[in-house]
């Protein structure tokens, strides 16, 4: 009789992972499960698909030569659910207890906590050791504050992990925050950007894709060409060839947008740090031996990781699952099937959703400032949005994608995460891109049929939320601007607004 059976989830690729801990494999088995509930309950990318199998299989196969015994499922004969598969497994092997790490979706935890019923055995949820803050350590930093600020947060961070602070507590360079100076747009004469280390499929991602087009052939995205790294080791290189190629100039021009630059300085490394190919404290270890490194390109990723990455997770299990649910704008718009398709003759959207089709990545300026920026001043569903979010990126798990969408990007939970709303015109998207230049819409223009629907929408999402922002400080600039208007100006922002947002169902 097995003594316990260790599941492994998709995105608990580690080989740190703590359920492993402890494990003996003459007394003790591990079940990884690939089941349809999981890759279908919202319509995930064809690449993601793609990525979470294969690295479940390579991360099994390396656990196999290592000793480890494992029962493995494959999409093509599992069940629907992880319960059901796990029952199935437990009535052949006859565990005495199921242990796991603590799963990263609010979902999921509380289909595992059915389990001890319904297996009548017991079911050890093990911390996940791979963060550098737990959720009960969140807990108790967060207490009975009024305002949970991610700045206060990641300065605790880096004082307790010793991260670019000195002896005294004081952070490297005199200061905590480096954003101010990481607002660059790309220059016309930037020399060529280094290109992102791809990796070819090998033996296990071919059969991958072969189910994953059998199975899931109606799901949104482009299949192949398929280049993200499956392994350790493959991602292993992309770190390495961030850090030599790009880490330099990520600071400055992180939140630039470049036609037909997919990538930038961006590391792209989120996909491989959410599934556990890559672990967080590794990530920044590697990046902090760098020598003669600038320190706003330093901190700027440091803070990503250590600041944002934990701080979202933090919230996530803080406010679930109420969170979820709200809607501070009460917005009922629906998502534009362009969202799906790509097709919209908006320039920066088109860009930004033809990469996310063809990759499962746009960077994150493009998801905030663009689609995201789009989706809050159109008055677009949350949860609409949010479903569109977890779907089409390879990055994307719930207790990432919801708190940065919802909160950060929607300010749909009335600014538990944010301080005000990220909205912005035209004019922010063309003073960070190029993308303005090649547009049917003129950003020059503030109204009328040819104006750049950023534009009017922005304002008329202010006009139309005014009784909800306008006492709020960070907005005392565009309230100002609002009380200048005149009353003819005010009703053409609205039509204008009104018409494109017709228009838009009917395409």
């Amino acid at each position: 009789m097995i003594e316990n059976l260790c599941v492994i989830l998709g995105d608990q690729l580690s080989q740190n992972i703590a359920s492993l801990k402890n494990f003996r494999k003459e007394q003790d088995k591990i079940l990884m499960m690939e089941v349809v509930n999981e890759a279908s309950y919202v319509n995930h990318h064809k690449k993601k698909l793609v990525l979470v199998f294969s690295a479940m299989r390579h991360f099994a196969e390396n656990l196999k030569k290592q000793g480890y015994p494992i029962i493995y499922s494959k999409i093509d004969n599992s069940s629907n659910t992880f319960t059901e598969e796990l029952v199935k497994h437990c009535k052949n092997i006859k565990p005495k207890k199921i242990v796991i790490v603590h799963p990263g979706e609010y979902r999921v935890l509380q289909e595992i906590k059915k389990w001890k019923k319904i297996l009548k055995i017991p079911v050890s949820i093990i911390e996940d050791n791979r963060f550098f803050c737990n959720i009960d350590e969140f807990q108790k930093w967060a207490g009975n504050k009024k305002e949970l600020r991610m700045e206060t947060f990641y300065r605790m961070m880096r004082k307790k992990h010793h991260i670019l602070v000195d002896d005294d507590g004081k952070p490297q360079g005199g200061k905590w925050n480096y954003d101010v100076k990481n607002r660059k747009r790309l220059p016309k004469s930037h020399p060529k950007i280094p290109q992102l280390l791809e990796h070819r499929p090998d033996r296990i991602t071919n059969q991958v894709i072969i189910d994953v087009k059998k199975k899931f052939s109606k799901h949104f995205g482009d299949l192949e060409p398929f280049w993200f790294a499956t392994t350790n080791q493959d991602a292993m290189k992309n770190l390495e060839e961030f850090i030599e190629n790009r880490l330099e100039l990520f600071g400055p021009y992180e939140d630039a947008m470049v036609q037909n630059e997919k990538f930038l300085y961006h590391s792209v490394l989120s996909m491989y740090l959410n599934i556990g190919l890559l672990e967080p404290k590794q990530v920044i270890n590697k990046v902090l031996q760098k020598k003669n490194i600038s320190i706003e390109s330093i901190e700027g990723f440091v803070r990503q990781i250590l600041g944002w990455r934990e701080y979202i997770r933090g919230i996530y299990w803080h406010e679930m699952p109420k969170y979820s649910k709200t809607n501070f704008f009460n917005a009922k718009n629906h998502l534009p099937e362009f969202y799906w398709t790509g097709k919209t003759e908006m320039n920066c959207m088109k860009n930004c959703l033809k990469q996310t089709i063809q990759d499962a990545y746009a960077h994150h300026i493009q998801r905030l400032m663009i689609t995201g920026n789009f989706s809050l001043i159109a008055g677009i569903d949350p949860k609409q949005v949010c479903d569109w979010y977890l779907s089409v990126y390879a990055d994307a798990f719930e207790w990432v994608e919801l708190p940065n969408t919802h909160g950060m990007t929607l300010y749909a939970d009335g600014g538990i995460l944010g301080t005000k709303p990220y909205a912005a015109s035209g004019n922010y998207i063309n003073k960070m891109s190029d993308y303005c230049k090649e547009c049917k819409y003129d950003v020059k223009q503030k109204e009328g049929k040819d104006a750049c629907p950023f534009n009017y929408l922005y304002w008329n999402f202010f006009l139309t939320n005014r009784e909800k922002l306008e006492n709020n400080p960070r907005l005392w600039t565009t309230f100002s601007n609002i009380k200048k208007m005149s009353k003819e100006r005010k009703k053409q922002i609205k039509n204008d607004s009104k018409k494109f947002l017709i228009q838009i169902k009917k395409i």
